[in-house]
């Protein structure tokens, strides 16, 4: 899609047409007959308002900054650009969902430009994974260096070991980076830059930017992440410095907004089939047999919720968005009861961040927080298994009775990314250093609707992607699993 300029436009898109600009006469006479016949109607777009991504000649000490030259694609053996290569500022793409009613967003697209800004033999690149470990953190590394050395000729690349306080400690110091050290590094699970929770300290973090003298600085990480993403880019422009960041974000958990999806979601949903599949042999192989598994979404369901719909063999779905309950009429129980009746096994999953509200805590629990600041869960699967068990031996004290609880939070976490997500860990990787050496700083990239886009890291750091339990697929996880909608109470 393409906009004319980057004020907020009035579109109509007819319905199977391309979208045209209307006059304030038009929308009248369609809001009109949209009135008359609703089906008929063409449906009406009051704006579109695109997402600005912060440049370096925005800042006041650089806006004479003038290009470095022609993209290095130009004479780069692989490539031959042609009319329609290189993306103009006017290719945006929109946004599906409407934040507010009739008011949509559209961010530029990602890719690379004609110009860049920095010049290749002179600029330093630094790379660095925070939080905790995903599939495909060693593509996103391998394919960033690759791709500024054979795209862009950069030779000076470094990985920040040990996450956001890598910055700032002397010991080993910045790893030198090339494609010969990193070519397999997409074949092995975590991260060989290795990373940690918090550490976060700006001052000190850009003051090791400055010092070594970085200039564009990929940050791999989460929502947290993000966030602190954001603090070094607003402290890079206070201090009035050149330098570049971009955010990748990663979250197992696919809870980042606005993109469609964070790499190693696929991977992770695969890999819960295979805990799903051991849970259900060991639940239909016993008496009354219930296997357990707990599956990683502190906020968001959205492995469990799609773990559920390919596996089909989960008879009950638990996630952070719905509130369940265990006793009385339509709870769990009676639920797992009928289930066992019928079937004589079930197979409930649940998401690490569902039933906290119903787990009892002490008073220093309550208070607990990880390094990352986040409130320390407890294990709702070790709490669900017990609370299963002593239900039965309270109703059922003379019938057999086993739960099979299964955590294979580790074992996802730690496996190299599936060939679904290699590919799009490369996609994103190129897309973030497009951006960059075309002078965009402060974004992040990913998908929009399937096509690649820059969107400001302030948006994407305070997004949430939840699940929707008023949507269609969640209605699909009820369908398939029959499970109770918990409204009893």
């Amino acid at each position: 899609m393409a906009l004319s300029h980057p004020e907020a436009t009035n579109l109509t898109a007819g319905a199977g047409a391309g979208s045209n600009r209307r006059n304030a006469r038009q929308e009248e006479e369609e809001e009109e007959e949209e009135e008359e016949d609703d089906e008929s109607s063409p449906v009406s777009i009051t704006s579109i308002t695109l997402q600005k991504v912060p440049h370096l000649r925005e800042q006041e000490q650089l806006a004479d900054l003038q290009p470095a030259g022609p993209n290095p694609l130009d004479r780069n053996p692989f490539f031959h650009p042609t009319d329609g290569f290189y993306i103009s500022p006017y290719d945006v793409i929109l946004r599906q969902d409407a934040p507010a009613q009739g008011k949509y967003l559209a961010y530029h697209r990602a890719g690379p430009r004609n110009q860049i800004f920095f010049h290749p033999c002179t600029t330093k690149a630094a790379i660095v994974t925070c939080g905790g470990l995903c599939p495909g953190m060693n593509t996103v590394i391998r394919e960033l260096v690759v791709g500024l050395w054979d795209l862009y000729g950069v030779r000076q690349i470094y990985g920040i070991k040990a996450g956001y306080r890598g910055f700032y400690s002397h010991h080993p110091g910045p790893l030198h980076l090339n494609p010969n050290l990193v070519h397999d590094w997409h074949k092995r699970g975590g991260t060989a830059l290795e990373t940690s929770r918090g550490g976060f300290d700006l001052a000190r973090i850009v003051d090791a930017i400055q010092h070594h003298g970085f200039d564009q600085v990929y940050i791999i990480g989460g929502d947290g992440t993000m966030r602190g993403a954001v603090k070094i880019f607003e402290e890079t422009r206070r201090r009035k410095l050149r330098v570049g960041i971009a955010g990748i974000p990663k979250t197992v958990d696919n809870d980042v907004g606005i993109i469609d999806r964070s790499f190693g979601f696929q991977t992770a949903v695969e890999m819960a089939q295979q805990a799903i599949h051991a849970a259900h042999v060991e639940a239909e192989s016993a008496v009354n047999g219930i296997g357990l598994v707990k599956l990683m979404g502190r906020s968001t369901g959205h492995i469990a919720l799609h773990a559920t719909l390919s596996s089909r063999d989960v008879d009950c779905c638990l996630i952070p968005e719905t509130e369940f309950y265990l006793q009385g009429r339509g709870g769990l129980l009676e639920f797992l009861e009928q289930r066992l009746k019928d079937k004589g096994h079930a197979v409930v999953v649940v998401a690490e961040g569902a039933g906290q509200d119903l787990i009892p805590r002490s008073d220093a629990q309550k208070q607990q927080r990880d390094e990352s600041g986040n409130l320390v869960f407890l294990d709702v699967g070790v709490w669900l298994k017990s609370e299963l068990q002593q239900w039965w031996a309270r109703d059922h004290p003379e019938e057999l009775f086993t739960v099979k609880y299964i955590d294979p939070t580790y074992m996802i976490r730690a496996v190299p990314a599936n060939a679904t997500d290699n590919l799009y860990c490369t996609l994103l990787a190129h897309s973030a250093i497009h951006g960059v050496m075309a002078g965009y700083t402060g974004f992040v990239s990913g998908p929009i609707n399937g096509n690649y886009a820059y969107i400001p890291l302030t948006d994407v750091a305070q997004a949430k992607n939840q699940v929707n339990t008023n949507d269609h697929k969640w209605a699909w996880v009820r369908s398939v699993t029959n499970q109770p909608d918990f409204l009893g109470l």
